[in-house]
């Protein structure tokens, strides 16, 4: 068994990476970062247990891609450290962030080398450049650039960090116990993934896969009176509308199905039960924009979706258009990439009986390139 606990970080917002898809959610060939990183650690078969520290959104998609140890992190990089530290049973743990995701594997064999050496071991670079504090030169020598991961005694970090000063690494807090800090060499190829600019200097990244991710979704609502009625988006002429915890616009409750589905998110009564009070005669296009936000903070593109109305009752023929516009602004895609088909039941069924409606949705996705955004 291994005496080191690995906890990666990555519960931040991606605030100064400026895209919809968060940086911990790029994908590089068929992987989320989040999980190459854990992923390639986790090949080194050197630690007890990987930790992952993430939203409790992120988590509960995460959960569908591996079974690593996840733990919901903090308003800071300290508070979720302290989170995940309660799952370490370990004499040593290990720390890094999933923005650094290029880290060669000799340089974590150094850390483990000189793990008895102090109660902190530390990858830093030198300093080539000249430095000026406060308009004055400073000694470069003097100085040194700090990486992750870091290499801590277990015990000293948890103590450490009872302190209501606010360290900015591990180092920080062992030193301030008055512990050694151990400095050994570290890496150029572990740069950190911050902004979009950072993604030139991390060469191990590949493209993503060009592939089709294909969601399918059905909903069915019947009528209720004195109601009104929408389908895709928009207000339909008619005496009644739909029977449901929301609006019942039926045609965006199968297009979030289709969506959530081509991304392996689950279903709409997952994110939006209709045991919630707050979803309470929401307007659906409030849950599928929700939707549309989460998807591309996961890494995905909408490449296009068609539909099929089923309904006796009310035509539709007259609103096809700006159904097929009010989409398209809604999933942020161009209108021709939006077909919507009505049909009737031939008065067949309930349907035939003008006692509801069904639609079908197909929606299409690809992994987000952030190629072009280089």
């Amino acid at each position: 068994m291994s005496d080191t606990t690995l906890i990666l970080l990555g519960a931040g917002s991606s605030s100064r990476f400026k895209l919809a898809t968060k940086k911990q959610w790029i994908y590089t060939a068929d992987k989320p970062l989040w999980l190459y990183v854990a992923d390639n650690f986790h090949q080194l078969h050197i630690f007890d247990k990987i930790i992952i520290v993430s939203s409790l959104t992120d988590i509960t998609y995460m959960k569908e891609f591996a079974n690593y140890t996840f733990v919901t992190g903090g308003d800071s990089r300290q508070a979720s450290l302290i989170n995940a530290l309660e799952f370490v049973s370990t004499p040593y743990v290990m720390v890094s962030d999933i923005a650094r995701c290029c880290i060669p594997s000799d340089m974590i064999q150094r850390l483990l080398d000189a793990k008895e050496l102090g109660a902190c071991i530390v990858p830093t670079l030198k300093v080539t450049d000249t430095l000026y504090l406060d308009g004055s030169p400073i000694d470069r020598e003097a100085t040194r650039i700090i990486q992750t991961p870091q290499l801590s005694v277990t015990s000293l970090l948890k103590k450490a960090l009872q302190s209501d000063t606010v360290f900015t690494d591990e180092s920080s807090a062992i030193a301030s116990l008055g512990e050694k800090v151990v400095f050994i060499d570290g890496d150029t190829k572990a740069h950190k993934l911050t902004t979009i600019e950072d993604l030139n200097k991390l060469p191990c990244l590949k493209a993503p896969k060009n592939i089709n991710l294909v969601g399918f979704g059905i909903d069915t609502h019947p009528f209720e009176e004195n109601k009104e009625m929408y389908l895709c988006g928009i207000k339909i002429k008619s005496t009644f509308g739909f029977k449901a915890h929301s609006d019942g616009d039926v045609a965006l409750h199968a297009l979030i199905d289709a969506l959530l589905g081509a991304c392996g998110m689950g279903d709409i009564g997952e994110l939006y039960p209709d045991d919630d009070n707050s979803y309470s005669g929401i307007d659906s296009k409030i849950l599928l924009r929700d939707t549309v936000s989460k998807i591309r903070s996961f890494g995905f593109d909408i490449t296009n979706v068609d539909m099929t109305i089923v309904a006796q009752t009310p035509r539709l023929k007259e609103y096809k258009s700006l159904m097929r516009t009010t989409v398209a602004n809604l999933l942020d895609i161009k209108p021709q990439f939006v077909n919507i088909k009505a049909t009737t039941s031939e008065k067949l069924g309930f349907i035939g009986k003008k006692e509801g409606v069904t639609v079908h949705a197909v929606a299409n996705l690809k992994y987000f390139n952030w190629k072009d955004e280089q």
